[in-house]
């Protein structure tokens, strides 16, 4: 009896010895002393996961290896390991983990978001970045963005009037929804006569649920063995119902094209093309490639990923400014002294407040709307950090632990816009790096800053802004891909006199 005790005690502490003997041996990045057998290290994770995997990080370093499962995992949580592979490394880590979401989601991974790297994925980039999110484009649709924030201040004064307290997580989901779609697809859905609500409600509803798919641990893409039958059949659905949203709005835009409303020209009958529109003409010269399918993953990683980011982005920061009264009045005094109570700001007044430009930087420091990144993968072997890591191991890039560690930022905990002050552009070397960086990193950058301080900037200067109650506003984090807030802001907004002059002038 005695015996067979210590054969029991005996095999799993060689196990263990073996295991990590063999790590050394191979230079592996250093581990957690217990991996379990088929688990790994899955028993050690919780959600959410960024802030599971910052605290492993803090016991045992700034770059650890995992075993998901059967998937190695690499996590890095400080700027110089992050440059390395970023960098350095960059065309190693370019590549996109195989996992469930990209298969229904991602067009069997050929999605702009999906597709490993190489000649299908420069092709998207390039299309991405020169016809879509070009600095050109997007000033061509500057009147889009104009006339939405102006259409949401007047709808948060009016629901103000009525109710006096206003639901500003929808506000802005709906502020976003509409510029996205109107930049895409020629439409909107909030706010017209003939807009269809009840399509609208459908987007956001497959939005919602992309992130919490896309965003849900998949026990199978780690565990072969267990399947994944419920999140797959939740997937399918989820891609038939993203597929026929989406095929309606490419359908609608051929159409007016064929009814003789296009053209070859950047405008047409007075209006500008929108980016359907755009990519259908590309098609009568490419028609084998920009297919319908190719115009609907370009176009559905836009939509979702240019709605739920912005938006959660813009709530954070009224959120934090709710919670600092002392900050959202400096930020006030500095639009009335730059651009006055004559005229709305403009995107073009962002570079010249310098200091909702730092609200901005510490809103994207403490509540990046990715905070782990998107997942790389590696292609073949490297060095990271002086160790050895295997090809096809996966990435995480833990943002939030880098941006909010206390060895890098002052108090990093607190919000203090004051520590961007002087700093140029959106990053600080790896240290602060919002939109990532490298070949993978985000091409929507510029829409979303010309979002995020356009709308700030606005509601700051049209509105004074009271919490409900005395309490502070809860700042949790919600569940899911893009660190949303566990509780819809809610707040009581006062009209200051320039929005007044503007519904006077209506």
């Amino acid at each position: 009896m005695e015996i067979s005790y210590l054969y029991f005690l005996l095999i799993p502490s060689l196990y263990i010895i073996t295991t990590h003997f063999i790590k050394k041996i191979r230079n592996l990045p250093p581990s957690p002393i217990l991996t379990l057998p088929i688990l790994g290290h899955l028993y050690l994770l919780k959600k959410p996961l960024h802030r599971s995997l910052a605290k492993i990080s803090q016991k045992i370093g700034p770059i650890i290896l995992l075993q998901f499962g059967s998937r190695p995992v690499l996590v890095v949580s400080s700027p110089s390991v992050a440059e390395e592979c970023l960098h350095k490394n960059d065309v190693v880590f370019a590549n996109r983990p195989h996992l469930l979401a990209g298969k229904y989601i991602g067009y069997n991974y050929t999605s702009l978001a999906w597709a490993s790297y190489g000649d299908h994925w420069r092709n998207l980039r390039k299309i991405s970045s020169l016809e879509i999110l070009s600095t050109h484009r997007l000033q061509m649709l500057h009147s889009i963005r104009v006339d939405e924030v102006k259409f949401m201040l007047k709808r948060v004064f009016k629901i103000s009037q009525d109710q006096e307290i206003v639901d500003m997580k929808t506000m802005f989901f709906e502020l976003m929804l509409n510029v996205m779609m109107r930049m895409i697809a020629g439409k909107k859905y909030f706010g017209e006569k003939d807009g269809d609500v009840e399509q609208a409600n459908r987007f956001r509803e497959i939005v919602i649920e992309t992130f919490q798919l896309a965003g849900a641990t998949n026990i199978g893409d780690f565990l072969p063995m267990l399947g994944s039958k419920g999140l797959e059949d939740r997937l399918v659905k989820l891609k038939e119902k993203r597929d026929a949203f989406i095929q309606e709005l490419v359908d609608e835009c051929r159409s007016k094209i064929k009814n003789g409303d296009g053209g070859d020209d950047l405008e047409f009958s007075g209006k500008k093309k929108c980016l359907i529109e755009v990519l259908l003409g590309l098609r009568e010269k490419e028609p084998e490639y920009y297919t319908d399918e190719l115009i609907k993953s370009l176009m559905l990683v836009l939509l979702s990923a240019g709605t739920d980011t912005s938006a959660g982005t813009i709530e954070w920061a009224l959120s934090s400014l709710l919670n600092h009264p002392e900050i959202l009045k400096k930020a006030q005094k500095e639009i009335d002294e730059q651009i006055g109570q004559e005229r709305l700001v403009d995107e073009s007044d962002i570079p010249n407040l310098p200091y909702l430009r730092c609200i901005m930087h510490e809103t994207m420091r403490m509540f990046p709307a990715g905070p782990l990144l998107v997942p790389h993968q590696s292609s073949e072997k490297c060095k990271i950090g002086g160790y050895n890591v295997p090809g096809g191991t996966m990435l995480l890039v833990n943002l939030f632990a880098i941006q909010n560690d206390p060895k890098l930022w002052d108090q990093p905990t607190k919000f203090m816009p004051e520590r961007f002050e002087g700093m140029e552009g959106t990053r600080d070397g790896y240290k602060f790096m919002p939109f990532g960086t490298g070949r993978r990193s985000c091409p929507g950058e510029g829409l979303a800053n010309r979002m995020v301080g356009l709308t700030i900037g606005s509601l700051l200067q049209c509105f004074d802004w009271e919490r409900v109650g005395k309490e502070m506003i809860d700042m949790k984090e919600g569940i899911g891909l893009t660190l949303p807030k566990a509780q819809p802001l809610m707040a009581k907004p006062r009209p200051r006199p320039i929005l007044l002059n503007l519904l006077s002038q209506n």
